[in-house]
């Protein structure tokens, strides 16, 4: 079988790449350069750099397949950066990732590979691809709970499930670094990447000033009484659920409970005053068919949360309304809210 593999310049990708050749399969490299590469005032962090398309054109020569460096550079930045400005600057928290993961790479991608007579794309991702008793495609949880990534491709469709493979879903961490040291490959001990590539230095509030200076217009600091506690530089600089940061005293510690862009406020108040038992979610896709009533579900509501289980219905225009069984804390706009059942994702979407 023809496969084009996401290559990204890491061991999973990479070891991703060496398994399917080593079965047998007709692989082809790709990597993505997203980002001009050239010194400027945005540059990458350890993720999407020219060392890392270095790294994945090494592994390709390694194990003998070809590569080639496709140019994003327009589609990352429609797709990827221009929603996360946007997105800081109504007063949400954004997940690139879940964006280029499932927006970019595979949407993309995918056609790219149909150009190169391909009939999978696969990537590095801790998941796996199934076919439940109807022959419908399920996604479901990598087998290693610590590094799933599930979560950032909830919005992939049936058409694309077909399409995907996921070769190192199946194993560990340690396991993929110790084939990677097996076949002799460089990248066997790389780090993981932990920030967002095109925010290297973790100021997300100077990335969003630089891109849209107007998101920088200052406001009230408010309880939930209206009661002015403080100013602010600008609700991008804030996230529901922060309490550091605020430059206010109180007697207890406030959080920050509520963003409003429109009206240049935020809003804080006690941790208690954060759980919440209920919210909707736009932009909701089902893997499968929408849940046409209360349907028993685990809600995974940022990348790191543990899923908490309630129940889940589809509403119209693509929604979604979630009760929690037990309040959840800092349940964030513009996070993305996956529901499982069990290991399979039944749907996800975008927190309102």
């Amino acid at each position: 079988m023809k496969i084009v593999v996401a290559m990204s310049g890491g061991v999973d990708s990479s070891v991703a790449a060496a398994l399917l050749a080593g079965q047998g399969h007709e692989v082809i490299g790709i990597s993505m350069q997203l980002y001009d590469q050239r010194d400027g005032p945005d540059t990458f962090g350890s993720c999407c750099s020219l060392d890392d398309l270095h790294d994945a054109r090494r592994v390709a020569q390694a194990i003998g397949i070809p590569h080639y460096i496709v140019n994003f550079e327009r589609q990352f930045q429609e797709t990827v950066v221009a929603n996360f400005v946007q997105q800081y600057t109504a007063g949400r928290t954004p997940l690139p990732c879940a964006h280029c993961n499932s927006d970019l790479k595979f949407a993309t991608l995918l056609d790219r590979a149909l150009g190169f007579g391909a009939e999978r794309v696969a990537t590095g991702h801790y998941a796996r691809v199934d076919q439940d008793d109807a022959g419908r495609f399920r996604l479901r949880r990598g087998l290693d709970p610590a590094k799933d990534q599930s979560y950032f491709l909830f919005s992939l469709t049936q058409a694309q499930l077909a399409q995907a493979a996921f070769p190192v879903g199946d194993l560990s961490k340690p396991a993929v670094r110790e084939v990677a040291r097996r076949l002799g490959l460089r990248v066997a001990d790389k780090p993981d990447s932990q920030e967002i590539c095109f925010v290297p230095d973790g100021d997300y509030a100077a990335f969003v000033a630089r891109h849209a200076p107007a998101a920088a217009t200052g406001g009230a600091i408010v309880t939930e009484q209206g009661d002015t506690v403080g100013q602010h530089g600008g609700v991008h600089r804030y996230t529901v659920g922060q309490r550091k940061g605020l430059g206010i005293a109180a007697p207890a510690p406030l959080y920050v409970l509520r963003l409003d862009a429109a009206a240049q406020t935020v809003t804080v108040g006690p941790r208690t005053a954060l759980e919440r038992s209920t919210f909707t979610a736009s932009g909701v896709n089902w893997m499968a068919d929408a849940p046409p009533d209360w349907t028993p579900v685990s809600a995974q509501i940022r990348h790191r949360h543990a899923a908490a289980a309630g129940r889940v219905r589809a509403l119209e225009d693509g929604r979604a309304e979630m009760i929690f069984d037990v309040p959840q804390s800092a349940v964030t706009p513009g996070q993305a809210a996956v529901f499982y059942d069990g290991d399979a994702v039944v749907g996800g979407g975008w927190i309102d």
